[in-house]
């Protein structure tokens, strides 16, 4: 068994910064938080020199980085270079994420998905299969092309048991009721995304079983003066929703409205990265269609963004920066709520005993200076 403390650090709890803690690591858990005077024993201490402990990130939607991109090479080296690329920026869980394709590609992205868990590639959480079940009028960079109906082959695809969890974004209005229910009761994690539902619509859809929405605000029928839209049900309700904090995607002031009126706990930062993430390419292919990265954003030739150039560590800056977010805040809106959305709270999200050691060392201006999953340091990786 590998047992060591790390100390000197300042370390996230769910009470907040605490300072004159030390973390002890048994293999891939967390065995205890102990104050520094208590500490004894001979086990080895690895001195971090000051900084910020936090729960590592969580990132549930991941469409590629490290110059890949998820739906170009749907394999398990697709997946480790994202996730490789992602760790640098402090996420140290995250779902390959596949936007609308063929449902053939789907199948083998989310065997590739099994199979990097199995072969044991680094922060693998699950998938994020992102459409095609989703609206034309709320496309955005999706390809229409790959847009269908989810009939009984679709059910079949996403009720299969793949043994991973698994995210799904769909708009509500474009899949009957009944199937949204047996998707529910198969396990699959159910977003509204990509949808111009009505807010009854969206309302009966979070009855049937959708529990968060994909990127609020953006893609979606919104809030005007007589029809609330899926932007109105998704904050009246209890819905997990996922912000991309860039900036770009959604006003900054308009989130900080969104804040006030819903439950401060079911915000999650994502990134909705592209391959420029962790890369060095300012432009790619998406489906055929160029995309050009430009002022930390991704575009086409129409000016639509398309993803992100985001990375956790970024997004967790701006909610400080940009939304006058506390850090234990925006920590839990990186690393707890995720988690907890994905029902993995009991295995990863924070730092306490008996959880996973998914950590992230930042400096005091939150640059990541270290990470490490399941007890391995990102040297050791």
């Amino acid at each position: 068994m590998s047992r060591f403390v790390l100390v000197g650090a300042r370390v996230m709890t769910e009470e907040g910064l605490r300072d004159g803690l030390a973390v002890e690591i048994a293999d891939d858990r967390i065995a205890a938080l102990i104050p520094l005077e208590a500490l004894t024993g001979d086990l080895p201490r690895r001195d971090l020199a000051g900084g910020l402990l936090l729960p590592g990130f969580i990132d549930t939607q991941v469409n590629g980085g490290g110059d890949v991109l998820f739906n170009d090479a749907p394999t398990v080296e697709t997946i480790a270079r994202i996730g490789a690329a992602h760790r640098r920026f402090g996420t140290t869980g995250f779902l390959p994420t596949l936007i609308s394709d063929d449902l053939r590609v789907v199948e083998m992205a989310l065997t590739a998905v099994r199979a990097a868990q199995d072969s044991g590639v680094p922060g693998v959480l699950g998938a994020h299969i992102e459409g095609p079940f989703l609206s034309h009028e709320r496309q955005g960079i999706h390809d229409p092309g790959h847009f269908r109906t989810l009939d009984e082959t679709g059910l079949e695809l996403f009720e299969r048991g793949w043994g991973i969890s698994m995210l799904h974004t769909l708009a509500p209005e474009m899949v009957d009721r009944s199937a949204v229910r047996r998707l529910a009761a198969a396990g699959v994690i159910l977003a509204a995304g990509h949808t111009n539902a009505t807010y009854t619509r969206m309302r009966d859809g979070f009855a049937d079983g959708f529990t968060g929405v994909t990127h609020l605000f953006n893609a979606m029928s919104p809030i005007t003066s007589r029809a609330p839209g899926v932007v109105g049900a998704a904050l009246e309700s209890e819905a997990w929703c996922g912000v991309i904090v860039d900036g770009r995607h959604v006003d900054p002031v308009t989130l900080k409205l969104a804040l006030k009126c819903h439950r401060l706990d079911r915000f999650m930062l994502v990134s909705d990265a592209m391959p420029c993430v962790g890369g060095n390419r300012h432009s790619f292919l998406l489906q055929g269609k160029p995309i050009y990265v430009r002022d930390g954003a991704c575009y086409d030739d129409a000016g639509t963004l398309a993803g992100a150039d985001l990375d956790m560590a970024s997004a967790v800056r701006n909610a400080v920066g940009m939304l006058g977010l506390d850090l234990a805040v925006a920590s839990r809106m990186a690393s707890g709520a995720p988690a907890a959305f994905m029902g993995l709270d009991h295995e990863t999200g924070q730092i306490a005993a008996g959880l996973r050691a998914d950590l992230v060392l930042l400096d005091d201006d939150l640059t990541v200076r270290e990470t490490w999953i399941g007890g391995i340091d990102s040297a050791g990786a």
